[in-house]
């Protein structure tokens, strides 16, 4: 046991003679700390967490073996030429109608047979005895099909720029929460600015301990890194039916 871990047993420990003597104890206020607001800093203070530089950890996502079809080329094609000029300047609800959502529409993460789908703004809290992660996902794909269940994957933060908010620490809150929630130790992820994607891989090293690693960028106004964030998207498709699966 950790000695994190022995302080809060010790913490219970203490809570409980309280209440067998009858004193009544006074349960501290535990704030919120809502997805689109969280930052970097914040985040380090509420756990420990640390970014691994590795990237031969995506060696086995990146190099997976999938063949583009050629009316999917050609979709990808026109998709970037007719928004290719436009993609950095998007606001955020632009670059998601236009170029997000046909992407990943043409993925095709609704799988009804195995109870899996995509979901836009979907609600997911995790709570703590010392902070509670919450608010609306910008994208997931979980178990459910009338409402998310299990997370499997998410994308955050369709911003075309970080001067305002970053994407990579509010991204970052919801695995933590998944992995939390799920009960599991690893989870897939990646954050948009305009046209840079990065993906992300998220491990749980013990309690309120994690470390995370993040891709090299793909600029989808290339038409080869767009095909490669779509493979990339079939394989966690892949990987999540695969999941999905085995649990059953």
């Amino acid at each position: 046991m950790t000695n994190k871990e022995l302080l809060k047993r010790n913490k219970e420990l203490e809570k409980e003679i309280l209440k067998l003597k009858g004193i009544k104890v006074k349960i501290p206020e535990v704030k919120t700390y809502y997805f689109s607001q969280i930052g970097e800093i914040q985040l380090e203070e509420l756990v420990d967490i640390k970014q691994i530089y590795k990237r031969t950890i995506f060696k086995e996502w990146f190099d997976f073996e999938y063949e583009i079809g050629i009316e999917t080329e050609d979709f990808l094609q026109k998709l970037l030429d007719k928004n290719e000029d436009l993609i950095f300047d998007y606001y955020e609800e632009d670059l998601k109608a236009n170029f997000i959502i046909p992407l990943i529409n043409r993925v095709d993460f609704f799988m009804r047979e195995d109870e899996i789908r995509n979901f836009f703004e979907a609600p997911l809290t995790y709570k703590t005895d010392k902070f509670i992660f919450s608010g609306e996902t910008d994208f997931m794909v979980s178990s459910g099909i009338k409402r998310a269940k299990k997370p499997y994957f998410f994308i955050q933060e369709f911003k075309k720029s970080k001067k305002t908010s970053d994407p990579e620490p509010q991204l970052l809150a919801e695995m933590i929460s998944a992995v939390e929630l799920n009960k599991t130790t690893t989870i897939r992820g990646a954050f948009i600015i305009g046209e840079s994607w990065r993906f992300v891989i998220l491990e749980k090293l013990g309690v309120d301990k994690y470390q995370y690693f993040v891709s090299k960028s793909f600029d989808i106004t290339d038409i080869e890194k767009l095909k490669k964030v779509y493979k990339n998207l079939q394989f966690v498709k892949n990987e999540i039916i695969e999941m999905v699966r085995k649990e059953k």
